[in-house]
């Protein structure tokens, strides 16, 4: 086995933190970035090398580049907290320190830079886990405790339907085995998620657009738009479960929109993401965006529990059935909502390690 060259490990090193870190020379032109900051600023380190530190930050605040200077002259770390970074794509939040460094001969200036929303972010999946967990225990107890009386209730309406002499009278008994038939079927799709997987190694593509043709049959009105990264690898998954994940996800957006309206549904790739309390190198992110009226904000923390519904004719299991099948794939489903745009976000890490 080839031993690494010591740089080389240390980039190793600075490549798997979660931090952005950036080195910058004493003119403050970027001559080093980690693996962690050109995803967070979505610039690859050929394009943003030699740029000057506000071309890399677009910082709102003009005095950052005053404090990096400062700090640069100085021999003191400096840290500043919730920093508005207002970046082409997504602006972010992030705390900043800064530390002056050298290579013995010219002073430098070395940025750590943590992103807030993404801490903010992760309490709240493991919000969402612990909910997740919860829903699943309220379930199966609920699901058993239902179960066995209705098996009597239906038993029970069946003889009387047999003894009953008069036709009118046996159409009140054929509602309750109609109506236990329907409870019992509520009842094993409340049950469903918890069978086990049957993984392999399946493209998401095929998934996709086995989903997407699912629900323009359904909305054939409704624009289906299409947005893969064709660099997507394979991911270690029950083809059938993410496929009835995300139709609910995608279902229940054309649902939102009724006759009209536009779906997109994209795919990328992201790269060092935590998914509750693991972190995982490659994860794929799929979106599915909509430009309906949006989730009402006192549903929006709550949507993903069972029984929680914003339409009359729906039974609010969709949605949590979909994060349980997500979460068996060692996932998570996210959701994002303001009038003219609700993005439902599904994480898949990329690796077995979650089977």
């Amino acid at each position: 086995m080839n031993k690494m060259a010591p740089a080389q490990f240390y980039r190793r090193i600075l490549d798997n933190l979660s931090d952005a870190v950036l080195l910058f020379d004493n003119a403050l032109t970027l001559v080093y970035i980690n693996q962690p900051g050109e995803m967070m600023f979505a610039w690859s380190a050929r394009h943003v090398l030699g740029n000057r530190a506000q071309q890399v930050f677009f910082f709102s605040d003009q005095g950052m580049e005053e404090d990096m200077q400062r700090v640069l002259a100085s021999d003191s770390t400096l840290t500043v907290r919730n920093v508005v970074l207002a970046l082409p794509l997504h602006p972010m939040t992030v705390n900043v320190t800064m530390t002056p460094v050298s290579d013995g001969k010219t002073p430098m200036l070395l940025v750590e830079v943590q992103q807030v929303d993404r801490h903010l972010r992760i309490s709240m999946e493991e919000q969402l886990i612990a909910q997740q967990n919860a829903s699943k225990m309220l379930l199966r107890g609920l699901a058993h405790e239902i179960k066995n009386p209705l098996g009597g209730l239906r038993g029970a309406a069946q003889l009387l339907d047999q003894e009953l002499p008069e036709q009118e009278l046996r159409e009140y008994t054929s509602i309750i085995i109609e109506e236990s038939d329907r409870l019992q079927s509520l009842v094993d799709r409340m049950l469903a998620p918890n069978k086990p997987a049957h993984k392999s190694l399946i493209n998401i593509h095929r998934v996709l657009e086995r989903v997407r043709q699912l629900v323009q049959v359904e909305a054939p009105r409704v624009q289906l738009i299409r947005d893969y990264d064709p660099s997507m690898p394979a991911i270690y998954g029950d083809s059938d479960q993410l496929i009835q994940a995300i139709l609910n996800i995608v279902r229940n957006a054309a649902q939102a929109l009724g006759d009209r309206g536009k779906i997109t549904i994209r795919s990328r790739i992201h790269r060092q993401v935590t998914i509750g309390l693991n972190r995982h190198p490659l994860v794929a992110k799929i979106d599915v965006i909509d430009d309906g009226p949006g989730i009402k904000p006192e549903l929006l923390n709550q949507i993903f529990y069972p029984m929680v519904t914003g339409r009359a004719e729906g039974t609010g299991l969709g949605l949590s059935i979909a994060q349980s099948l997500i979460s068996q794939h060692g996932g998570l489903v996210e959701c994002e909502s303001k009038p003219g745009e609700t993005v439902f976000s599904i994480f898949l890490p990329l690796e077995k390690k979650h089977e």
